[in-house]
């Protein structure tokens, strides 16, 4: 099992401290609410928390398919810099 080392701010390592929606729409981070501002489900959230996991980063399959194309999104994707969040709060140096 990996050790979280950091603060998890997210399931999927967004830093939600730094996100606009914070302020916008008073969004909480989705280890806070129990489905996002954006619509029903998130699927990074489901996926975590049924396999009982602060975030991806602790995850065996990390960084998975789901993960990716969430990260290199064309139009939402952060260019993969909440998988190295992901791996600063879990220690995956």
């Amino acid at each position: 099992m990996v050790v979280v080392k950091e603060k998890v701010e997210s399931r999927c390592g967004i830093c939600c401290s730094q996100c606009h929606f914070q302020e916008e729409v008073n969004c909480k981070g989705c280890t806070h609410i129990s489905k996002p501002f954006w619509g029903e489900s998130c699927p990074v959230k489901s996926c975590c928390e049924e396999k009982d996991l602060e975030c991806c980063g602790e995850c065996s399959e990390f960084p998975c398919d789901l993960l990716n194309s969430f990260a290199y999104d064309e139009k939402q994707g952060d260019n993969g810099l909440r998988i190295e969040n992901c791996k600063s709060w879990c220690g995956r140096e």
